[in-house]
């Protein structure tokens, strides 16, 4: 089965596709406040879904991390218009430090294609 890496690079790739499975590398993007991070965040998950060839009507999985769980409801409000309410993902979301003091969230998903 052949695996298929998106805007690879020295380090990671933004996505690797292995078969049917989309794996995303965590997504984080600046912005005032964890509301406009979480958009910013969600419009390059779709941009990389699509172009893997699928949607986030197939995320199977998303594991949200917030560096301070404070903005839970914040990024929750974000979360729940983007998300596809016929076709939810699993979902975990904790606190833990991120790369950089500046970025509030980082998103992780799987999704399915074909």
């Amino acid at each position: 089965m052949s695996i298929e890496r998106l805007d690879k690079g020295r380090r990671m790739s933004e996505a690797v596709i292995h078969g049917n499975t989309v794996y995303l590398a965590g997504q984080v993007a600046e912005g005032p406040d964890v509301e406009s991070q979480t958009k910013a965040v969600l419009a390059s998950i779709d941009s990389l879904l699509a172009r893997a060839g699928t949607d986030k009507s197939r995320i199977l999985t998303a594991t949200i991390w917030l560096s301070d769980i404070a903005n839970f409801a914040g990024m929750n409000a974000v979360w729940d218009a983007w998300v596809d309410q016929d076709n939810p993902p699993a979902r975990a979301t904790s606190e833990g430090k991120l790369a950089a003091p500046k970025f509030l969230v980082e998103i992780i998903v799987v999704a399915a294609r074909g």
